[in-house]
């Protein structure tokens, strides 16, 4: 299998020509990636596939096998989404820039049709499940820019080292065709350039091919540059809980085998004196929840009770699930710490781990926005929209409770010692 530059090194000896061999060697390189980005967001869905507890076997002689899934996964997803995207992000076109009036219209009427504030908040919880967020810029049937999220695990983006920007990018997933009456699953591929975009279909020999349903096949995207952009959550492409799994997924094993405890028959043994009972009586017992055991001289049954301690459990659980939050970076709003001083400089000290966690990603997703629109102009200096790319800011506000009497106390404090515009 060739590496990323051969491959990189190969498409320009070639003259950008996709081969066959080039496209199953990146999905075999990126097959890795793709499985676990998968894995993850069905985790979040808390699908029976993504959950490990959902999974778990036991040994024949366990009576009682509940399985618990404790959905800190998501509760961490959430959380950061919601105190991040909460409030949208406030699009801003420098007011000494050219034009900056036409163009700022211009961005409005793109973020309304596009539903950017909902974009914005999905792209973020993909990035925060799977590492990275993608997103896809296409001309719609009446000539208008758009732009679409795409499952993050279907792009491949080749890059090379010494640059910043992809050179080419792809975008793969299975589609359902039909072949002599019955219906065959093969896998699809989008390849961009920087100019255009060329599609190919496995055959009936899983060999890709140029796909023949396409009216012009390559053709023009209509864009000076990738239009598949890619938002990472953080350099490392890691989700937000990749680093807490190993907890979450302890929590969900002690607490599934304590509620096991309690509901199994072996919670309580039963002992027999002066009889053999054999396993029919056993399970009729285990049924009817009677033994007959004839004369009270003859035999004796009770209850061998095991005795469970409660309290080096509880502080377990308490124990794993502060240590799923610490290692998350998140926060538990249900906690006792957010009923007393809520302050604003204590507000911040409890979400401080929270917020660095978001300062990075923020930083992340600007660089893709900045990317993003620095496509988009290459098609609107086509209509005569002339946007600088680096005229454009993109602000984010925390979704945050206000304390609103603290806020008043400071101001009050500080008149007469500042100026009321400060």
């Amino acid at each position: 299998m060739q590496t990323v530059d051969e491959l990189i090194r190969g498409l320009r000896q070639i003259d950008e020509q996709v081969t066959d061999e080039i496209l199953h060697d990146l999905i075999e390189e990126h097959a890795p990636v793709r499985k676990r980005m998968i894995d993850l967001y069905n985790r979040y869905k808390a699908n029976e596939e993504g959950v490990p507890i959902f999974s778990r076997e036991v040994p024949d002689y366990e009576k009682v096998n509940n399985r618990i899934n404790n959905d800190f996964f998501s509760e961490i997803i959430d959380t950061k989404v919601g105190y991040m995207f909460g409030n949208p992000i406030s699009y801003n076109v420098d007011i000494e820039a050219p034009n900056a009036e036409e163009v700022d219209k211009a961005i409005k009427r793109f973020n309304l049709r596009n539903n950017v504030e909902d974009l914005d908040s999905e792209t973020g919880k993909m990035a925060a499940i799977c590492g990275m967020g993608a997103r896809l810029l296409y001309i719609d049937k009446e000539g208008e820019e758009r732009v679409m999220n795409v499952n993050p695990w279907e792009c491949i983006f080749i890059a090379d080292r010494s640059l910043d920007e992809p050179q080419y990018a792809m975008r793969y997933y299975p589609v359902t065709v039909q072949r002599d009456g019955r219906k065959e699953h093969r896998i699809r591929v989008e390849w961009y350039d920087q100019k255009n975009i060329t599609y190919f279909i496995e055959d009936e020999n899983g060999i890709f091919v140029m796909d023949d349903t396409e009216e012009e096949n390559p053709q023009p995207h209509m864009f000076d540059f990738i239009p598949l952009i890619e938002f990472p959550n953080n350099a490392e492409r890691q989700g937000d809980a990749d680093k807490a799994l190993p907890l979450i997924d302890a929590y969900d094993r002690t607490l599934s085998d304590v509620n096991s405890e309690i509901e199994s028959f072996r919670l309580a043994y039963m002992v027999f004196y002066g009889m053999e009972p054999d396993e029919e009586t056993i399970r009729k017992a285990q049924q009817t929840g009677a033994f007959g055991a004839g004369d009270p001289g003859e035999g004796k049954i009770e209850f061998l009770t095991k005795q469970l301690d409660d309290a080096i459990i509880e502080h377990h659980l308490d124990r794993l699930e502060a240590n799923i939050m610490r290692f998350s970076k998140s926060v538990n709003f249900t906690d006792e710490q957010f009923a007393g001083n809520l302050s604003g400089v204590a507000i911040r000290f409890k979400l401080m781990a929270l917020e660095n966690k978001s300062i990075t990603t923020e930083r992340k997703f600007t660089a893709a926005l900045r990317r993003q629109f620095k496509v988009l102009a290459s098609a609107w200096r086509k209509k005569g929209i002339l946007l600088d790319y680096e005229n454009v800011w993109f602000q984010f506000k925390r979704n945050v409770p206000i304390n609103l009497l603290d806020e008043a106390q400071t101001t009050a404090a500080l008149r007469g010692h500042v100026s009321e515009r400060t």
